[in-house]
Parts: structure tokens; C-alpha cells; sequence
């Protein structure tokens, strides 16, 4: 069981499993905005942009399938199985350190990764999908923010379950109030998550397994504290496994030995497997909204400039969480005034992510611009 009070010399332990350094400005965690955790990046400036005097166009990928197993290393993602034990810091370590000696065989004249970044850290007794980006991919961590997680959680009830359980559960799906507990690094201040769906699985005497779906930092011990006592029995969270972190799920996840044997296989020149345990960056932005942009455009984002109308191609608005704003902004050519622009992933036509960035003019217009530079990824 994951208890709030759970804090040992690694850092302190949020109500979702969260863990946080405690060496950190609390602050930064406000709002989970460091829900997405890096280990070992080098952040470069704000946007990511390179400041060497090599051509820009230089730095353009190939398309994603057409990548080499140390350029997929550098720029991949691992849909990782977290298991129980360690904590979420101690794997990303893991897998710099297995990445990085892999790479010294595979390509010993081409660089090491600075470091990995997942998805928002877990407890070391939580276990599930902990997406983890590498090398130069970790610019694009804030991704994560922008869709849902899915829990299952053991909800301990202290009295027997009463009857209308599942009816006092329904209550709970939609906006929510919630503070933060009192062990968390973030500030101590109402604020509202969203729960998209909550289902009761299965019910066992003073036991109740729940499916949880819901916006990134949502605190799910503190919603089973909260459910104990509209239920009026008290309750508390026992074990806990995430699911789900938009766009991953747990149908293909992958082991740290799965990596480990991938990256054996591929040192002695077989990587089909590593193709399939370390995708394509690419993959970690299926659920956002995609503009197509110019080669001739790519380049200029690439020394941190915005996206002009002449360099877009097309927009997918796509089927994710911002694909209802993004659709109306490229309908009327304006952001909505109820609404914030929303993140979208700019690539060539090859399919090869060049950046992140908010779209926020009109893409079918002669001039002006369409996306407010966030990230460059390339």
C-alpha cells in the first residue's frame, strides 16, 4: 500500500504515485507541470533550438522508418512496464546507462544521450506505463500533459461495501475539487481535475477495484479518500497501476529486460526487435493535432523560428483531446476566446518531427503566423 506520509531519502511521494526530488522548487510542480520528469537532459535554451553554425537543414531526419538503430536510440520512446522496487529516477537511469553503452558498439564515432524523460514519475511500489523519451526526444516531455492517464486502484474500504457503491462512485465522473496532501511538493491550493470515467470493476467484502480515467494530475489517493467518505465508510488507496498515458496503453508494453535483450540483439546486428521495443519519437505524438510543414520551413524552425502560413502544407486536426479547438481554428482562422491555443507537432511530409508548438493563426492564409514556436526537436 502506497501511504501519503511515504517520503525516504529519494523524495517525496504524491497522492497519484507521483515522485517528487525534494530538492525542487515546490512551485514547479503547481498544476503538475513537471509531471513529465527528465533525467539527465541538457536543456539547451527555451526552445531547444542549436546554436552551432551547421546548416540547419542538416539536422532534418530521415523518415522514422528509415532510421538507424542509433538514430532511433537518440530519438525513440520505450513504452516501459515500470515494475515494483525501484523508483521511477533509478529506471530512466537505467535505461541512459543501457542506451548509452549500447551505442558506444553501435555507432562509437557518434555521440551518447544526454538523458531520458517520462511521463510523470511513479512510486516505487507503483508499477505500469511509464512512457520514457530518449536523447533529444526529451524536449518533447510536455506532451504527456496534454492527454489522460488511466489508473486501476484498489480502493480499501474500511466498513463493509454498502449497496449503492457503485451509484456513489457515478457521482465522482466529471469535474472535480481537490486539494493536495500535505507530504506533496506542490502548493497546498484547491483546484479542479477532470475524471473522464471511473468504473467500478469488481467489488470483494471491504475491497472495490476501480478504473480510473482522468486529466493529468488528478490525485487518485486522494479521490479514494474523498469516495470513503461520501460512501460513509472511510477509505484509502491500496495498490495502484497505471494503465494508460495518452497516447500509450498497457496493450504494448515492454519489460526493462525486453529493452535489455533488444539492445544485446541489435550490438550483434540483429535490431528487428529493437524496432519494436523502441519506436519512433514520432510515436508519443499520435494524440496531438499534426502540422505538415516545408522542408524549405522545417529549416528555418530549426534556428527557432516561427511557422509561417507559406510553409504549412496540411493540418490533421487528428482525434486527441485538442482536436475539437484545433478543427475550429483552422475553420475561422482564429483562436477561440473560451479556449487556449493548442499544442500541436509540426513535421515533414516524410513524417519526421521537427517541433512542437501552438497553432494559432490560419493555415490557409497568404501570410502571417500559424504556430507560436514551443520546442524544436531536431
Amino acid at each position: 500500500m502506497v501511504d501519503d506520509t511515504d517520503a525516504d531519502e529519494r523524495g517525496t511521494h504524491d497522492a497519484d504515485g507521483h515522485e517528487h526530488d525534494d530538492a525542487r522548487d515546490p512551485d514547479e510542480h503547481d498544476a503538475d507541470a513537471h509531471d513529465a520528469d527528465t533525467h539527465g537532459v541538457d536543456e539547451r535554451d527555451v526552445h531547444g533550438a542549436e546554436s552551432d553554425p551547421g546548416s540547419p537543414a542538416d539536422r532534418l531526419r530521415p523518415a522514422p522508418e528509415d532510421r538507424s538503430p542509433a538514430e532511433l536510440l537518440r530519438f525513440g520512446v520505450v513504452n516501459l512496464d515500470k515494475p515494483a522496487g525501484p523508483s521511477s529516477h533509478q529506471v530512466s537511469a537505467w535505461v541512459r546507462d543501457g542506451i548509452n553503452d549500447a551505442l558506444a558498439d553501435l555507432d562509437p564515432d557518434g555521440p551518447g544521450i544526454d538523458g531520458v524523460a517520462h511521463s510523470g514519475t511513479l512510486d516505487p511500489k507503483v508499477t505500469g506505463c511509464l512512457p520514457t523519451l530518449t536523447g533529444t526526444a526529451t524536449r518533447a516531455a510536455q506532451v504527456f500533459l496534454e492527454g489522460h492517464k488511466e489508473y486501476v486502484a484498489e480502493l480499501e474500504l474500511h466498513a463493509s461495501a454498502p449497496s449503492d457503491l457503485a451509484a456513489v462512485v457515478a457521482e465522482f465522473e466529471g469535474e472535480i475539487y481537490q486539494k493536495p496532501p500535505r507530504k506533496s511538493a506542490v502548493t497546498r491550493r484547491l483546484r479542479t481535475r477532470t475524471i473522464h470515467e471511473l468504473d467500478v470493476l469488481e467489488v470483494a467484502d471491504r475491497r472495490a477495484l476501480l478504473r480510473i480515467r482522468c486529466e493529468s494530475g488528478t490525485y487518485v489517493r486522494k479521490l479514494c479518500h474523498d469516495l470513503g467518505l461520501a460512501l460513509g465508510t472511510g477509505a484509502h488507496m491500496g495498490a495502484l497501476r497505471r494503465s494508460a498515458t495518452d497516447p500509450f496503453d498497457d496493450a504494448a508494453l515492454h519489460t526493462l529486460q525486453d529493452l535489455w535483450d533488444a539492445l544485446a540483439w541489435a550490438r550483434e546486428g540483429d535490431a528487428a526487435f529493437l524496432r519494436e521495443v523502441v519506436r519512433p519519437a514520432e510515436d508519443a505524438l499520435d494524440h496531438l493535432p499534426t502540422v505538415t510543414i516545408a522542408p524549405s520551413a522545417a529549416a528555418t524552425v530549426a534556428t527557432g523560428a516561427p511557422i509561417y502560413a507559406p510553409g504549412v502544407i496540411d493540418v490533421d486536426v487528428g482525434s486527441g483531446p485538442a482536436a475539437d479547438i484545433a478543427a475550429e481554428i483552422v475553420t475561422t482562422g482564429t483562436v477561440p476566446d473560451d479556449a487556449d491555443a493548442p499544442l500541436v507537432a509540426c513535421s515533414l511530409p516524410n513524417g519526421s518531427a521537427v517541433c512542437l508548438g501552438r497553432l494559432v493563426g490560419d493555415p490557409g492564409a497568404e501570410a502571417g503566423t500559424v504556430v507560436a514556436l514551443e520546442r524544436v526537436l531536431v
